[in-house]
């Protein structure tokens, strides 16, 4: 029986793949029916070290690749060594977000009373992070010549909006129309673009702030109609549905998975 979820042989590149869910989609990718291989992306070369071995103990086939996605120079040599090794980037996952490697210790403060320099901790990871990435994988998708996929983790925040994270989610916001040209100019090469966007999802660091204050999980599970945290696992199903072979006809739209915490038509 044919696997509809097949991955058609394509080499896989998760960034923020280090932790969370992007470790989760990086296992899922490397484990699925005819990958090609995933290429672990982490600002932390350990994290990323510690997931390819993850995947390659599962009997996939995984590289680490230490690199800040910010930094458009960096990425394009990321992308050249990843293509080296295992083949020309057919998967991109645009995971890597939250304030990057150096957030700004003012982020807290309302953005009217920082300036652009502290912006930058959201946009540079959020935005510019996903169009370097995906400026650097666009070329080798082409010349591939066979279908290629380009997938951005985007909030609920860039959806609906969230009081006190105005620049976050104006990046999230961003990237998602970023998306959608993206989409619109590769379409005739076979290339798809889409976006997940997530709400509340367990991963450690969530975990270890709600656990601690049952009260606080209460009146935030009040908002979902699954009333329950998502976890790496409900983003990872989707981003390998939107991966494989099965989302071919599929381009410029935003999946919620998020419990019902927001709707889409």
């Amino acid at each position: 029986m044919t696997d509809i979820l097949d991955l058609g042989g394509r080499v896989a590149l998760v960034t923020g793949a280090g932790q969370g869910v992007g470790r989760q989609i990086a296992l899922h990718l490397g484990g699925a029916a005819n990958s090609g291989g995933v290429v672990v992306n982490d600002y932390v070369l350990d994290r990323a070290e510690a997931v390819a071995e993850e995947v390659r103990v599962a009997g996939g086939t995984a590289i680490a690749l230490q690199c800040d996605v910010s930094d458009h120079a960096a990425v394009k040599a990321m992308v050249a060594e990843a293509s080296a090794k295992l083949g020309a980037v057919g998967i991109l996952v645009n995971n890597a977000g939250n304030a990057g490697a150096n957030p700004s210790p003012e982020l807290g403060k309302p953005f009217w009373e920082t300036s652009p320099e502290v912006w930058m901790s959201f946009l540079g990871v959020n935005l510019f992070g996903v169009m370097n990435c995906t400026a650097a994988v666009i070329p080798g998708m082409i010349a591939r010549q066979g279908p290629g996929r380009i997938i951005t983790i985007i909030s609920d925040a860039g959806r609906w909006g969230d009081a006190g994270l105005e620049i976050y989610a104006g990046a999230k916001a961003g990237a998602a129309g970023f998306m959608r040209s993206t989409a619109r100019s590769l379409g005739r090469h076979g290339i798809t673009a889409n976006c997940i966007a997530i709400a509340l999802t367990a991963t450690p660091a969530v975990r270890r702030t709600l656990e601690g204050d049952p009260e606080r999980l209460k009146r935030t599970l009040e908002k979902y109609i699954v009333r329950r945290p998502g976890q790496p696992e409900d983003i990872a199903n989707m981003a390998l549905f939107l991966a494989s072979d099965a989302s071919s006809w599929i381009t410029g739209q935003v999946y919620p998975v998020n419990g019902g915490f927001t709707f889409a038509l």
